[in-house]
Order: structure tokens, then C-alpha cells, then sequence
């Protein structure tokens, strides 16, 4: 790091009063700070890495204590990088001001298959960090199996479940798949036995049934696994716990339960009961159209995917998916976030790994999937030709979650009826209390554009989002690097 960008980030720390998600404050004036390495086993966790500044002292509002000896401190780090596995070589810089020495530790980020990066002495499982805002957090055993499943490639459709006997699989429905498969394949299954061939189809493993079997051929898959549906509600406001006229909770509550295909084909029968239909007649031809609240390809195409693309590991054999309707938009949460390099970005853009393998190619054979990652793009187009805002995407390693918007939004509420009976002014004035309030919880771009009704994200930004940062009302989660794709908007706390 050059010095230029040293004393620019030394300054930035102090006018900001805080740390960040990339930047951990150090004091080193009385000699090196201890338990270095959760931070650095945080900082190579996470896709951009983090810098650690020495130098200032927190507790006294960050102010220019320098650091005890740099050459010492150098030599410190370089220590607790060789105990950390894999190994981690901060790239170190020092900055001298009136006197003072600053030193800037840059901690690079792993690739995806080296994760966790961890204390080598405490374990895999003790001695894994992930940043959570300014703080270095032990990982919890589920994240840290996320790194190792996708490193070792574990399919867990495919694991062998001891208890699952004949009695629970539908076998004629296995013949039926197995004729599918067998379309246009002259040598296939040819002169093998009937284990062999369901053992090459995923659906036996050390001569058990896998659960990729009773998923797809199970009679009653919930009877081994409850969990394992999907838990679909409509609840009469924007938010949980907002009831309807007559006090009740929930406007329609369900468990989805049977095969797959069977909860596919319940969710969407859900999601059809719970839609409001709009009648719009054409004032050119008379006919009557009926237009649904979202475009059924999109929540079809969500509720697959939260299926497909779920996490089926013991971790998350309890977690069932969630499809909510709210009054403003329908939310759909599998456990379980985007696997291996994707990130958000990359959506629908880029050709994933797949986490369930297995489980796409069943679902491709009985038509119920196109695996051609189609998916998101079909949700984005479904949604712009339905004249709604963008589909919303949000990833944590533990959930991911789609959230679709209704035309019920602040914009549409608000700010298009009637708009020539006030001032442009105070509308822009509303819009932006309106939205300081919805991002009282950090908001990503997309989230905002959803919020506001407005399908560009870029007009919003433009419009909205930098006006108000510009001002100060706004505030990224991540300032020094605002091109991130993890980056946040969240309103200014009042002092």
C-alpha cells in the first residue's frame, strides 16, 4: 500500500470514529496486540480480504500512537501467518508521520477451496473466523462444513440413509424414471444387475437407499425426515407479526408436503390461492385480461431452485423452506447459500457449481427443470415483462433467499397518484424520509430500486442512493470499497 493510501485510510478511521468489514485497528504502542490470528483468519475468509492498521488507538478516539517497532511487528506477523493453515503472507507497509510509525498489514483472500483459513494449534472447527462487521467471529460448525463440502465435493442427495427400507420407495416410480432415462440410449443399463444400475443412478450407495432416491420415489419422504417440505404462509401486512382485520396471524398457513415434484406443484397451488388478480380491460378491443400479482414463471422458477439448490446436509436436514406472502411481496428462503465461487453478481450470468448434482439431472429427466441455467434469467425477464421491479437476491453462507415485489411499493403508494397536487420537491423530500426509514437495516442497490417500484438500479442510485450519501443521511458498509458487491446502504444513526 502506498503512503498516500495509508495516511488517506489513517485519516478516513478517524473521521469515521469505526472500524469496518475490511479494516481492523490495532494499537501496537506498548508491543504487538495478541490474538492476531482471528483476525486474520477472518480477513482470508472473506472474498476481499482486509487490512489491519496499527497505530491507532481506539480507545481514545482513534487516535496517533504509533506503533512500538515496526521491524518487531513485521516479524510478529509473518509469525502468526506461518501458524495459520494454510499458511497466510501479510503484505506489510509502514507510513512514518511526525515521528510516529504506522504499519498496514493486507491480509489476501483464499480462494473458495482453501477455506477456512484457521489457527492451525486450535482446529478446523475452534480456530475459524468470519468478519461480521467490525468484529472476528468463530465460525459455526455448519459454516465451516460448507468450505470442507465443497473442497471434497460432497453430494449430500447421494449420502446412503440406513433407516429409509423397500417399504418407504415407490419402486414402479424408480421403473418409470429409469424408462426416461432410457429414451434414445440403446446400451443403457445394458448387462447390468438392478443394484448396479440404481447405484449409477444416484439411488443406492453402499447398498442403501440415498436420499436422492426418497426425495423423488419416496411414498412419504416426511415421515423420515418432517422437515424436509416447505412451510408457506400469507400474513396480512409487510411484516411478520402484522395481523389482519379480524386479529389473525395468518391469512393462509400450510406445510408442503410429499416428492419434489409434489411440493413444487403444491407451492405454486398455494401461491396461485394467495395471488390477487387485477382485471384490466383494453380500451381498444374491450377484452377483458387478468393479470396475477407476480408472474407465475418467476415463482415457479424461484420455488424449483430453493428445491434444486437447497442444502441437504445433516446441518440442514431440520431447516424447511420458506415461501411467505407479505402484502407488498412474496419472500422464498431455502437453507443453504449459493455454492462454491458464485456470488450474487454472478447470478444467472455465469456457469455455477452445482451443489446437487444428482438431483438437477433427476430433475431435468422428469421435466421439471430446463439445467441449462436459465433459471434466473427467466425470473428477471418474467418480472420485466410483467412490469414489476427487479427480483431481489440475497446470500449468507447459511440462506438464500428471493424476494419478488408486488406493484403494492412506496413508488406506486405514494409517489404516482396524483403527483401534480404537490411540489416535485416535496415528493423527492418524502421519497427519501421514506427510504432512510426502510434502510434502517442495511439495504443493498437492488433492494432499494425493489423498495421504491423503480426497475433501474442505476437511475435509483443516481436519483436516490447518492444524493443522500452525498448529504451524509447514507452510509456504505463497506466505504473503502464501494464498488463492492457485499456493499450496504444503511441510514445514519443519530448521534
Amino acid at each position: 500500500m502506498l503512503e498516500e493510501e495509508i495516511k488517506a485510510l489513517i485519516e478516513k478511521v478517524r473521521n469515521q470514529q469505526c472500524e469496518s468489514q475490511y479494516v481492523e485497528v490495532k494499537s501496537a504502542a506498548k508491543g504487538c496486540p495478541e490474538r492476531l490470528y482471528d483476525t486474520i483468519s477472518a480477513f482470508s475468509n472473506q472474498d476481499d480480504g482486509g487490512v489491519i492498521l496499527f497505530g491507532l488507538d481506539e480507545t481514545r478516539g482513534f487516535a496517533k500512537v504509533g506503533v512500538y517497532d515496526a521491524q518487531s511487528l513485521q516479524k510478529k506477523l509473518a509469525e502468526v501467518g506461518e501458524e495459520m493453515t494454510p499458511i497466510v503472507r501479510p503484505v506489510v507497509s509502514i507510513y512514518v508521520e511526525k515521528g510516529k510509525q504506522f504499519v498496514v498489514a493486507e491480509i489476501p483472500p483464499l480462494d473458495v477451496s482453501e477455506r477456512p483459513c484457521f489457527k492451525t494449534a486450535r482446529g478446523r472447527v475452534k480456530g475459524s473466523f468470519i468478519r461480521v462487521g467490525e468484529s472476528d467471529k468463530p465460525m459455526t460448525e455448519y459454516e465451516v462444513y460448507t468450505y470442507e463440502a465443497y473442497r471434497r465435493r460432497t453430494h449430500d442427495e447421494l449420502r446412503p440413509l440406513p433407516e429409509v427400507t423397500d417399504i418407504l420407495i415407490d419402486e414402479t416410480l424408480v421403473e418409470a424414471y429409469l424408462a426416461l432415462r432410457q429414451q434414445g440410449r440403446i446400451n443403457f443399463a445394458a448387462s447390468m444387475t438392478r443394484e448396479q444400475l440404481w447405484s449409477t443412478m444416484g439411488f443406492l450407495r453402499e447398498g442403501k437407499y440415498t436420499l436422492l432416491a426418497l426425495l423423488l420415489f419416496g411414498r412419504y419422504p416426511q415421515a423420515t425426515f418432517p422437515q424436509l417440505a416447505i412451510v408457506a404462509c400469507r400474513v396480512a401486512g409487510e411484516e411478520m407479526g402484522e395481523l389482519g382485520e379480524n386479529g389473525e396471524r395468518f391469512l393462509d398457513s400450510v406445510r408442503i408436503e410429499g416428492r419434489l415434484p409434489e411440493m413444487l406443484e403444491g407451492a405454486l397451488a398455494f401461491a396461485k390461492r394467495n395471488m390477487r388478480t387485477a382485471i384490466h380491460v383494453s380500451p381498444q378491443t374491450g377484452a377483458r385480461e387478468d393479470k396475477d400479482e407476480y408472474p407465475l414463471d418467476a415463482l415457479r422458477e424461484s420455488i424449483l431452485n430453493a428445491l434444486v439448490h437447497r442444502d441437504y446436509s445433516i446441518y440442514t436436514e431440520n431447516q424447511p423452506i420458506s415461501l411467505t406472502f407479505f402484502s407488498n411481496r412474496v419472500e422464498i428462503q431455502n437453507p443453504g447459500g449459493l455454492y462454491g465461487r458464485l456470488t450474487v453478481d454472478q447470478l444467472g450470468k455465469t456457469q455455477p457449481d452445482t451443489r446437487n448434482p444428482a438431483l438437477v439431472v433427476a430433475m431435468e429427466t422428469l421435466g421439471q427443470t430446463e439445467n441449462r441455467y436459465s433459471g434466473i434469467p427467466r425470473i428477471r425477464r418474467a418480472m420485466a415483462e410483467a412490469g414489476l421491479p427487479e427480483p431481489c437476491f440475497t446470500d449468507t453462507r447459511e440462506r438464500f433467499k428471493v424476494t419478488l415485489y408486488n406493484k403494492d411499493t412506496f413508488y406506486n403508494r405514494v409517489m404516482e397518484p396524483e403527483p401534480d397536487l404537490e411540489p416535485a420537491e416535496k415528493r423527492q423530500e418524502r421519497a427519501e424520509d421514506a427510504l432512510l426509514a426502510f434502510c434502517a437495516t442495511p439495504r443493498t442497490k437492488q433492494e432499494i430500486a425493489a423498495f421504491l417500484g423503480i426497475a433501474s438500479t442505476g437511475y435509483v442510485f443516481r436519483r436516490y442512493v447518492s444524493p443522500l450519501v452525498e448529504k451524509g443521511a447514507l452510509v456504505m458498509t463497506i466505504p473503502e470499497t464501494p464498488r463492492s458487491h457485499k456493499q450496504r446502504y444503511q441510514a445514519r444513526l443519530a448521534k
